[in-house]
């Protein structure tokens, strides 16, 4: 299977086309819903969430119920882009936006800004942003839907948040109960006041997240070949969100990377 993205934080909406998906695989908008659902919640999001409610669209690859075997296309609209409709024109405007010239630590604005030579950084940040993981989070419902045919169950559970840390139990009902997914009340709590007191400050605080992936279907991946080893790609996924991999010139200050 390949996943490709597409659209802007504030355009008007976001794409996700996904090939290799078997024929004949009960799929519908309520595969995907509820997870787009639970991407929104939780203590510390911010002020977007209140504004999107996602939903999914399937446009292509998907008949009657059933995948076709065809590139699946899923389309998620941005409710915001209403208020974005001059800053995001495909077409020229007669008065343009002033430029974005002010680069954020932790983000892909700096290697983007001279892998692209933009000087509106605004072309940049309106994809390397968090609104792009909900495109990665209706595909990643598809591959469930997938892994579900032979009985593999995927679950997470987060560990640590700063100076925090819990033993994960993978309880289910007490992780969805968790206002940051984890299991341990108390721990739970401890977390959430820890993020309070990083936003006061006006700081931010990183964590640890444990996946747990049941009934393995022995023989995914590959011991001869490092682009297909099982591991690799896993980490590569994820790590694709989370870090800036653009090299940058000598003398300017690194981009960063930020673990979401």
């Amino acid at each position: 299977m390949r996943l490709l993205t597409a659209g802007e934080s504030h355009g008007p909406g976001l794409v996700a086309i996904i090939d290799g998906v078997p024929a004949a695989l009960p799929l519908g908008p309520a595969d995907i819903d509820p997870d787009l659902h639970r991407r929104q919640l939780g203590y510390g999001r911010g002020a977007r969430q209140r504004i999107e409610r996602d939903a999914v669209t399937i446009t292509a690859g998907v008949r009657h119920g059933r995948t076709t075997g065809a590139p699946i296309a899923l389309q998620i609209p941005n409710r915001d882009a209403v208020n974005w409709e001059r800053v995001m024109s495909v077409e020229p405007v007669p008065d343009p936006p002033a430029a974005v010239t002010r680069l954020r630590p932790g983000h892909a604005d700096l290697a983007g800004a001279l892998k692209f030579g933009h000087a509106d950084v605004r072309d940049v940040i309106e994809r390397s942003s968090a609104r792009e993981t909900a495109a990665r989070v209706a595909a990643g419902a598809v591959a469930k839907a997938v892994l579900r045919v032979v009985g593999m169950t995927v679950r997470s559970e987060t560990r640590v948040i700063g100076d925090i840390e819990s033993t994960p139990r993978f309880d289910s009902d007490a992780v969805e109960a968790s206002d940051v997914r984890c299991s341990d009340v108390a721990k739970s709590k401890a977390m959430v006041d820890a993020i309070a007191k990083a936003r006061d400050a006006g700081d931010t605080l990183g964590g640890i997240v444990a996946l747990r992936v049941e009934r393995v279907v022995p023989g995914l991946g590959t011991a001869a070949q490092w682009d297909r080893r099982l591991d690799g790609r896993i980490a590569q996924a994820l790590m694709s969100r989370c870090a800036t991999v653009t090299s940058r010139a000598p003398g300017t200050a690194p981009a960063g990377s930020r673990v979401a």
